[in-house]
């Protein structure tokens, strides 16, 4: 369960922002995680609240947006929608796609105090 070391991950994030930034309390985190990105997000959930818990983000809200995995379809030339690594293209069947998005996570926004 990796969910956990992100979850440890995003609250360094918050402290140095914190620091940076001169805030002392997060109320909202909204992440965006790609659909390619290999993360449970019942996991990461229950795994933000514990991690939190006694930090500047204690009781702070997750809110995950959900970005669509994205390749680049040799053979067709173009870009395709994928749900999961080692999809076929939806229009050729072919295996030669680069993935090009949906396989991150990042902080997209803070609400402060």
């Amino acid at each position: 369960m990796h969910e956990m070391s992100l979850c440890e991950s995003i609250l360094q994030v918050l402290e140095q922002q914190a620091e940076a930034q001169q805030y002392s309390k997060v109320k909202t985190v909204w992440l965006e995680i790609g659909a390619l990105a290999s993360v449970e997000t019942e996991a990461l959930r229950f795994s933000f609240d514990v991690v939190m818990q006694g930090s500047l983000a204690d009781h702070a809200q997750l809110e995950i947006v959900e970005v669509p995995g994205q390749a680049w379809c040799m053979p067709c030339s173009r870009n395709v929608i994928v749900q999961q690594l080692y999809d076929l293209c939806p229009h050729c069947g072919s295996h030669q796609l680069q993935v090009n998005s949906g396989d991150q996570m990042r902080i997209k926004e803070l609400e402060v105090e």
